[in-house]
């Protein structure tokens, strides 16, 4: 019986690419860990179409162990949602009940994904390197202009 590998964090795989030598290998190891709360993180740092319903900062927010975290951002990233101006599962939500349920997902998932959303919903990217033309290069149909 073969066992899977287990799938990086999304963090994770952002060090690959900040350790990554090249422009080309950066693309790569994009391309390579194409998964949707990778993507979801991209296109929500870089995409201007997407406006986050939620204060800008750090919210006041307490990181998780490193070493255990109750989930993460493999299956927290469908709440999104929840946060994106526009979207009518975000415009129902009273704005402190939003606010609380990021700051729940902040805490419950790996400290540095945390730091991930919370560089995502201000717009920056999450480190060097990592600029809105090479996210276009390696997914040329994430990123809207």
């Amino acid at each position: 019986m073969a066992v899977s590998a287990r799938k990086l964090e999304v963090f994770e795989i952002l060090e690959k690419v900040e350790n990554a030598k090249t422009k080309k290998d950066k693309i790569a190891v994009l391309q390579k860990n194409e998964i949707m709360p990778l993507l979801d993180v991209l296109r929500g740092t870089f995409d201007e179409t997407i406006q986050w319903n939620l204060p800008g900062g750090t919210p006041p927010y307490t990181p998780n162990n490193e070493e255990s975290y109750p989930s993460t951002l493999l299956r927290q990233h469908r709440n999104f949602k929840y946060f994106v101006k526009g979207l009518r599962e975000s415009n129902r939500l009273n704005p402190i009940r939003r606010e609380r349920m990021f700051i729940d997902i902040l805490e419950a998932i790996h400290p540095k994904d945390a730091e991930l959303l919370v560089s995502m919903i201000n717009k920056k990217s999450p480190l060097k390197g990592l600029t809105k033309s090479l996210v276009k290069e390696a997914f040329p149909q994430l990123i809207q202009d």
